[in-house]
Protein backbone atom coordinates (compact mmCIF):
# COMPACT_ATOMS: atom_id res chain seq x y z
CA UNK A 1 0.00 0.00 0.00
CA UNK A 2 1.95 3.36 -0.80
CA UNK A 3 1.33 6.43 1.23
CA UNK A 4 -0.26 8.51 -1.97
CA UNK A 5 -1.53 8.10 -4.99
CA UNK A 6 -1.22 9.65 -8.68
CA UNK A 7 -5.33 11.18 -8.09
CA UNK A 8 -3.59 12.63 -4.66
CA UNK A 9 -0.40 13.94 -6.79
CA UNK A 10 -2.98 15.37 -9.58
CA UNK A 11 -5.28 17.20 -6.77
CA UNK A 12 -2.65 18.79 -5.32
CA UNK A 13 -0.40 19.69 -8.04
CA UNK A 14 -2.38 19.79 -11.26
CA UNK A 15 -2.00 17.11 -13.91
CA UNK A 16 -0.28 19.55 -16.21
CA UNK A 17 2.29 19.78 -13.89
CA UNK A 18 2.70 15.81 -13.19
CA UNK A 19 2.34 15.04 -17.00
CA UNK A 20 5.23 17.79 -17.43
CA UNK A 21 7.75 15.90 -14.78
CA UNK A 22 6.98 12.63 -15.82
CA UNK A 23 6.09 12.55 -20.01
CA UNK A 24 9.79 11.84 -20.76
CA UNK A 25 9.32 10.03 -24.33
CA UNK A 26 10.83 11.53 -27.63
CA UNK A 27 8.25 13.39 -28.71
CA UNK A 28 6.24 13.89 -25.83
CA UNK A 29 3.18 11.44 -26.03
CA UNK A 30 0.81 13.75 -24.09
CA UNK A 31 0.08 11.98 -20.89
CA UNK A 32 0.94 10.84 -17.43
CA UNK A 33 3.84 8.28 -17.21
CA UNK A 34 2.19 6.68 -14.37
CA UNK A 35 5.95 4.05 -14.36
CA UNK A 36 7.32 6.97 -13.71
CA UNK A 37 4.65 8.47 -10.75
CA UNK A 38 5.23 4.65 -9.44
CA UNK A 39 9.14 4.92 -9.08
CA UNK A 40 8.93 7.80 -7.44
CA UNK A 41 6.17 6.56 -5.17
CA UNK A 42 7.64 3.41 -4.37
CA UNK A 43 10.76 5.46 -3.48
CA UNK A 44 8.68 7.90 -1.67
CA UNK A 45 7.09 4.77 0.53
CA UNK A 46 10.99 2.92 1.43
CA UNK A 47 12.34 6.75 2.30
CA UNK A 48 9.24 6.91 5.08
CA UNK A 49 9.51 3.35 6.41
CA UNK A 50 12.71 3.42 7.27
CA UNK A 51 12.00 6.44 9.62
CA UNK A 52 8.90 5.22 10.73
CA UNK A 53 10.25 1.39 11.49
CA UNK A 54 12.59 2.85 14.14
CA UNK A 55 8.67 3.47 16.14
CA UNK A 56 6.02 2.26 14.20
CA UNK A 57 5.08 -1.51 13.19
CA UNK A 58 5.03 -1.19 9.91
CA UNK A 59 2.92 -1.54 7.54
CA UNK A 60 0.40 1.19 9.59
CA UNK A 61 -2.68 0.25 9.41
CA UNK A 62 -4.08 3.45 8.60
CA UNK A 63 -2.62 6.20 6.84
CA UNK A 64 -2.59 9.44 8.73
CA UNK A 65 -2.77 12.62 7.07
CA UNK A 66 0.34 13.95 8.03
CA UNK A 67 2.14 10.86 6.12
CA UNK A 68 -0.03 11.74 3.36
CA UNK A 69 1.73 15.35 2.96
CA UNK A 70 4.86 13.91 3.45
CA UNK A 71 4.49 11.64 0.91
CA UNK A 72 2.94 14.14 -1.73
CA UNK A 73 5.60 16.40 -0.87
CA UNK A 74 8.46 13.94 -1.04
CA UNK A 75 7.42 12.48 -4.14
CA UNK A 76 6.77 15.78 -6.02
CA UNK A 77 10.54 16.49 -5.45
CA UNK A 78 11.37 13.00 -6.40
CA UNK A 79 9.84 13.37 -9.56
CA UNK A 80 11.98 16.66 -10.59
CA UNK A 81 14.84 15.97 -13.30
CA UNK A 82 16.08 19.18 -12.54
CA UNK A 83 16.34 21.55 -10.30
CA UNK A 84 12.79 22.32 -8.44
CA UNK A 85 11.76 25.79 -7.45
CA UNK A 86 12.18 27.04 -3.60
CA UNK A 87 8.48 25.79 -3.02
CA UNK A 88 8.72 22.39 -3.70
CA UNK A 89 12.39 22.26 -2.23
CA UNK A 90 11.52 24.05 1.05
CA UNK A 91 8.60 21.41 1.23
CA UNK A 92 10.75 18.14 0.45
CA UNK A 93 13.36 19.61 3.63
CA UNK A 94 10.68 20.30 5.89
CA UNK A 95 8.76 16.89 5.02
CA UNK A 96 12.63 15.36 5.66
CA UNK A 97 13.00 17.31 8.74
CA UNK A 98 9.55 16.32 9.84
CA UNK A 99 10.47 12.42 9.09
CA UNK A 100 13.62 12.49 11.60
CA UNK A 101 11.51 14.16 14.36
CA UNK A 102 9.32 11.35 13.95
CA UNK A 103 11.91 9.06 14.48
CA UNK A 104 13.23 10.56 17.07
CA UNK A 105 9.73 10.48 18.80
CA UNK A 106 9.09 14.22 18.81
CA UNK A 107 6.42 14.17 16.58
CA UNK A 108 3.87 11.26 16.76
CA UNK A 109 1.57 9.93 14.60
CA UNK A 110 -2.62 9.63 15.04
CA UNK A 111 -2.30 6.08 14.99
CA UNK A 112 -3.41 3.75 17.61
CA UNK A 113 -1.20 0.61 19.17
CA UNK A 114 1.44 0.54 16.82
CA UNK A 115 3.84 2.20 18.09
CA UNK A 116 6.74 -0.65 19.47
CA UNK A 117 7.75 -1.57 23.45
CA UNK A 118 10.57 -0.19 24.57
CA UNK A 119 13.23 -2.36 24.94
CA UNK A 120 13.81 -1.02 28.37
CA UNK A 121 17.66 0.03 27.40
CA UNK A 122 16.82 3.13 27.05
CA UNK A 123 16.88 4.55 30.46
CA UNK A 124 19.17 5.52 33.14
CA UNK A 125 20.90 2.80 35.08
CA UNK A 126 23.27 3.90 38.25
CA UNK A 127 25.32 1.98 40.38
CA UNK A 128 27.34 2.99 43.46
CA UNK A 129 29.68 1.73 45.09
CA UNK A 130 30.19 0.82 48.78
CA UNK A 131 31.45 4.47 50.08
CA UNK A 132 35.38 4.62 51.63
CA UNK A 133 34.56 7.38 54.41
CA UNK A 134 31.49 7.06 56.63
CA UNK A 135 30.93 8.65 60.41
CA UNK A 136 32.11 5.47 62.18
CA UNK A 137 35.69 4.55 60.57
CA UNK A 138 36.16 8.77 60.33
CA UNK A 139 35.92 8.92 63.95
CA UNK A 140 38.82 11.00 65.51
CA UNK A 141 39.30 12.81 62.29
CA UNK A 142 35.51 14.52 61.94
Amino acid sequence: MSYATLAQLSERYGAEVIQSLTDRATPPAGAIDEDVVDRALADTDAAIDGYLMRRYALPLATTPALVVDLALAIAIYKLHRFVPDDKIKADYEHAMKTLRETAQGIVQLAVEGVEPASSGGSGVQTSDRDRDMTPENMKGFI
